[in-house]
């Protein structure tokens, strides 16, 4: 129970930060990936390492044509898809009347719609499977005001949400739904925030724990929600935030 051998799995956003590090992991416990990214970044170091383990797909998920693409795609490749990873997902930061239309439906369209589009698309192969799981990587931001800006965090409320949804009416396909809402985590979309020192001292603050989290804590409660050790865990949302939603007004 306490591995991921014989699973596939589809990563997304899976180049860099917390998708790259959940790809080791899977890696590492014996899934089979399909790591879904626009561009291979730190992927192509590792390639060749794992031939039989590894296969790269070049995608903009934040664009629904290529979403479409992508779930046809794998719908003609794969009868069945044991984990959907939904980690896409992108930022920009702003006060909520500076945001223009266009902002407005990119974030959207990056941090709440290939999740939802890519659980239905792959509802089938989810459900043949007889066991899948998947699993949202929302954010804290998500009932929390942390000055990521409105906009990703009504995205992310929405992802976080839809986690719960898709629970209840998906259990009897057995597929289960879970949700990760991670605190402020050391990756390229958050770096130039922690490089401020001001804002760092405020946010270790705010994190009982004191530091700053790394994404291998969050790829650990991935696999857990993964694996068939987790089996009778779905709908739940779970912070990775070294305690702060304990301490957040």
């Amino acid at each position: 129970m306490w591995n991921l051998n014989n699973k596939t799995a589809i990563i997304t956003g899976a180049s860099q930060g917390i998708g790259f590090a959940i790809l080791m992991e899977f890696i590492s416990l014996g899934a089979r990936c399909i790591a879904v990214a626009r561009s291979k970044r730190e992927i192509e170091a590792i390639e060749s390492q794992f031939p039989d383990n590894l296969c790269f797909l070049s995608f903009d998920l934040s664009d629904k044509i290529s979403r479409s693409s992508f779930i046809e795609l794998i719908k003609t490749n794969y009868d069945e898809i044991n984990i959907l990873v939904n980690n896409v997902g992108s930022n920009i930061r702003r006060s909520t009347c500076d945001y223009s239309d266009e902002e407005v439906e990119f974030l959207f369209q990056i941090n709440y719609f290939p999740s939802l589009e890519l659980s239905k698309g792959l509802h089938q192969q989810l459900k043949n499977s007889g066991n899948a799981s998947i699993i949202n990587i929302s954010s804290i931001s998500a009932n929390r005001i942390v000055r990521s800006g409105a906009i990703y965090a009504s995205a992310k409320a929405a992802l976080s949400h839809l986690t719960r949804y898709l629970a209840v009416e998906w259990a009897s396909d057995n597929i289960r739904v879970n949700s990760i809402e991670p605190w402020y985590i050391d990756t390229p979309l958050v770096r130039p925030i922690l490089n401020d020192n001001e804002r760092l001292t405020k946010i270790i603050t705010q994190t009982p724990q004191k530091r700053i989290g790394q994404p291998q804590e969050v790829a650990s409660a991935v696999a857990f929600l993964a694996m068939d050790a987790s089996s009778y865990i779905t709908g739940q949302v779970i912070a990775v935030d070294g305690g702060a939603s304990c301490l957040l007004l």
